[in-house]
């Protein structure tokens, strides 16, 4: 067919097209438009008069699920952005004219194109560059200390040829090429995708180093010659490139976890809090030390000190000390010395409640979902509230929110982002509408982060043994989420 050819079906089918009869298709002298209405858009499948039209209707049907794999949105500009992706996906539901034997499922398999001939050249490649990067350091090595000798004995120093052979242009050249390499070795952190719901790009292999080092081991199994080294783990670097915390010589961390199971109609069936405070102290005149500890929690905690630590003096004064004084607390290492725990079913000490409401009608799901801060003195930040959603159904229709949300279509996730919940913001509410059964939206799932613990155990004052002289010191505390879900 000529472009002229389907162009001109095209714009025929808008005058063909009459809404007012329930049947979704229109005939004309030489073919068939089969058409499917998408909110403001039409997926039209143009077809001969003797065509099965019950296989087209299938087919049709496939074509407009595949949309919302790729679009947040079923708006002009959304399908525009999309258009490569789409036609990619179509492609493998239809070929020469006729329908492939493919569910979505295998559509999305077949369009991610994961290659092995990619992931070895790639793996390859990297291990030739980390080679060349290590063979550049050696040779600027050699260089710096060709000049020197030059000078040590009053000699020119070795040049580069075409770029001047003095002793100055020598030495600056391979200082230059030395900062050039440090500087290429700097990690760095990918940026986080600005829209999760996109499609993966194809032929991508992730660059993360935990799966390169896992692909290279089975390289090296089949026999390919790869250098053993590796670079930095993205997440040592995103440590590394983390702004810094103010330490003093004696610095604390206070760190919290929470594993939390409700069930969807109210009622906690377990809920277990597991706090540590760990002691650095990287000067060792400041080893020697007591640390003065206020718990004002009133759950009733069940508290723990490391076995070198004096328990009596724990229980009558509430300070952390060891058993000989005369001895001293490791120096540069993190050490426990106090945790905690709370396990509870006691409703009244669940921090943060979700309510989700779904209730069916027609074919379709109107859910309520809303939130509640019970623990008025705690800050949680970043706190995302991940609701499932069923497959194949597109994009869930959002009425009122509170905050902002993110479709995440290749994991048919609803993801319900909170920058702070605190006193000030302690209750908000979502309500969207998706075909789907009460059942599909569970279990919701909640992640959060804290600057403030839960249980009110502060460091509050450090002082030496050896005259009671108070000692500077830094705290830095963390509440975080190890599993936080409503079934």
């Amino acid at each position: 067919m000529t472009r002229t050819r389907i162009e001109g079906l095209l714009a025929a089918f808008p005058k063909l097209m009459n809404t007012g009869k329930q049947h979704t298709f229109v005939e004309t002298e030489s073919v068939r438009y089969v058409y499917q209405p998408m909110e403001k858009l039409y997926m039209v499948l143009i077809t001969t008069k003797n065509s099965n039209i019950l296989e087209d209707l299938e087919t049709l049907r496939l074509f407009s699920r595949v949309i919302p794999e790729y679009c947040r949105a079923l708006e002009e500009n959304e399908i525009s952005e999309h258009c490569f992706d789409l036609i990619f996906a179509f492609d493998e539901i239809v070929a020469l004219g006729y329908r492939e034997n493919v569910n979505l499922a295998q559509i999305r398999t077949f369009t991610e194109m994961d290659s092995h001939e990619e992931k070895v050249f790639r793996a390859v490649r990297e291990t030739q560059e980390r080679e060349a990067k290590a063979e550049m350091r050696r040779k600027a090595k050699e260089l710096q200390q060709a000049r020197r000798d030059a000078e040590r004995l009053g000699k020119k120093a070795p040049g580069f040829g075409g770029f001047g052979s003095s002793a100055v242009s020598g030495g600056t050249t391979a200082a230059m090429i030395t900062e050039t390499i440090i500087e290429t070795e700097k990690p760095k952190v990918a940026p986080a995708p600005s829209r999760p719901s996109g499609p993966s790009k194809a032929l991508k292999l992730g660059a993360k180093g935990k799966e390169v080092d896992n692909f290279v081991d089975k390289l090296k199994s089949e026999g390919e010659n790869i250098m053993t080294s590796v670079g930095k783990r993205s997440t040592e670097a995103a440590k590394v490139l983390a702004p810094p915390i103010n330490m003093e010589s004696v610095h604390m961390k206070i760190e919290e976890k929470i594993s939390l199971t409700c069930g969807r109609d109210g009622g906690l069936q377990n809920m277990e809090l597991h706090g540590m405070i760990m002691l650095h102290i990287s000067d060792e005149k400041f080893a020697r030390i007591r640390l003065h500890v206020e718990n004002e929690d009133k759950r009733g905690v069940q508290l723990q000190t490391h076995p070198n630590v004096d328990k009596k003096l724990f229980t009558a004064e509430s300070q952390i000390g060891l058993k000989n004084p005369e001895k001293s607390f490791p120096t540069n290492s993190d050490v426990g010395v106090l945790k905690w725990r709370l396990q509870t079913t006691e409703e009244s000490f669940i921090p943060l409640t979700i309510n989700c409401w779904p209730s069916e009608s027609g074919n379709s799901c109107d859910v309520n979902i809303e939130y509640e801060l019970q623990e008025e003195s705690l800050e949680l930040n970043d706190v995302v509230i991940m609701i499932p959603l069923p497959s194949g159904v597109g994009a869930p229709v959002i009425g009122e929110i509170d905050g902002e949300y993110r479709h995440d279509s290749r994991r048919n996730l609803l993801e319900w982002c909170l920058p702070v919940i605190d006193a000030k913001n302690k209750s908000g509410s979502l309500e969207f509408s998706i075909a789907g059964q009460p059942n599909d939206f569970f279990p919701v799932q909640v992640s959060f982060i804290s600057k403030k613990n839960y249980c009110n155990i502060q460091v509050t004052k450090v002082t030496q043994v050896d005259g009671n002289s108070p000692v500077r010191f830094s705290t830095e505390t963390t509440f975080l989420v190890d599993k936080y879900e409503i079934l």
